[in-house]
């Protein structure tokens, strides 16, 4: 969702740095679209380190069968889990 909301924001920012040609006296309309672009460049790049981060988890399982007979046999399960944010 933010590297979505870093493009949006970046073209949101191009467009009033470049495309429009809006004089306000109250703003300075290009300064606007120069912060929203660095805004958008900031999100993304931040959007993409938390979604290449990632965390690993290992989980095991022990199951012992036939621990009544004296016969004893484990079985061991892994699974390694991939979550990225």
């Amino acid at each position: 969702m933010s590297i979505g909301a870093g493009i949006v924001l970046f073209v949101i920012g191009a467009v009033l740095r470049f495309a429009l040609t809006l004089q306000l006296s109250w703003v300075d309309v290009p300064l606007v679209g120069n912060i929203l672009m660095g805004a958008g460049v900031v999100v993304f790049i931040l959007g993409l380190i938390f979604t290449f981060r990632r965390r690993r988890s290992t989980s095991t399982r022990r199951t012992i069968a036939g621990a009544a007979d004296g016969d004893t046999v484990v079985r061991r399960t892994e699974r390694t889990d991939d979550t990225g944010f």
